[in-house]
């Protein structure tokens, strides 16, 4: 027994679950606003199974693919994935057995879903290959996430609303200015591997600047999406909580570097419980 929870906490380590806090918030908003309210029990679990798989194959193919980039960062030479916890054969059979849960999930949801479950597996791999190549990798982080609401509109509607593609845009630009600022972390290492993030070949001004874009634009794609999606008095006040939350998570950066872990975890996971509570309201009183 002690062996096995031992495993499970390596796990956890090593795939972050705490870190789903950022797109299921989201994949329920999609749900919740496609169905007018309640979505039924049958696609509260789907919906949740899918977000874990997918969550977890793309955190697994990451660190199998950064393992010899994360064993030589002080900061990340400790995971489970670099330190020998987790061999590399065991991380391609997890990789795999997330996938293929994915994809059954998917299938058990609906047929459009299903189909759009391989291009979204190529999606959340990709980003771990984009960061040798191109600054584009934290949009490509951002779009990863993104994708969370058009999954959970296609779980509901089997079809892409036009709110859903606006949504999936501000989390987009959301995670992608949340991952400017935790890049700041890595800007001498990332210098020093040749690593294609935006803080490390345009410096600190220029990414907090970005950042502060990105989060401008998540917040102007939020309100169109209330506005395309027709949400009354609450979704308004979610956009105006997210955009409060926002400010504060760049002043708490600009002061303090040391304190982007703060910036990272505690406001942004807040953010899209806020969002998503304020939603559920607003639909409760519609």
């Amino acid at each position: 027994m002690a062996k096995i929870l031992q495993w499970y906490r390596d796990f956890n380590e090593l795939i972050m679950f705490q870190h789903s806090v950022f797109s299921l918030p989201f994949i329920f908003i999609a749900m919740v606003v496609a169905a007018d309210g309640w979505f039924g029990w049958r696609l509260l679990a789907l919906g949740a199974l899918a977000a874990v798989t997918a969550r977890n194959y793309a955190m697994l193919v990451n660190r199998y693919l950064d393992r010899d980039i994360d064993a030589r960062n002080p900061r990340t030479r400790n995971r489970p994935s670099v330190d020998g916890r987790f061999a590399p054969s065991t991380l391609r059979w997890l990789i795999a057995l997330n996938a293929l849960a994915f994809v059954a999930v998917a299938w058990a949801i609906n047929t459009l879903a299903f189909w759009l479950s391989f291009p979204i597996l190529a999606i959340l791999g990709g980003y771990s290959w984009f960061k040798r190549f191109s600054e584009t990798a934290h949009l490509v982080l951002g779009l990863s996430l993104g994708l969370a609401p058009v999954a959970g509109a296609v779980a509901v509607e089997g079809a892409i609303p036009l709110w859903s593609l606006v949504l999936a845009l501000g989390v987009t630009f959301w995670v992608a200015g949340f991952d400017l600022l935790y890049s700041l972390q890595d800007i001498e290492f990332d210098k020093k591997e040749g690593l294609y993030s935006i803080p490390s070949r345009y410096g600190s001004g220029c990414s907090l600047f970005l950042a502060r874009i990105f989060h401008a634009l998540a917040v102007l794609f939020w309100a169109l999406f209330t506005t395309l999606a027709h949400l009354g008095l609450f979704a308004w006040l979610a956009v105006a909580v997210a955009a409060g939350m926002l400010w504060y998570e760049h002043r708490i950066v600009a002061r303090d570097f040391t304190k982007i872990d703060r910036a990272f975890f505690t406001v942004n996971g807040y953010l899209g419980f806020a969002y998503l509570l304020l939603i559920v309201l607003d639909r409760s009183v519609a």
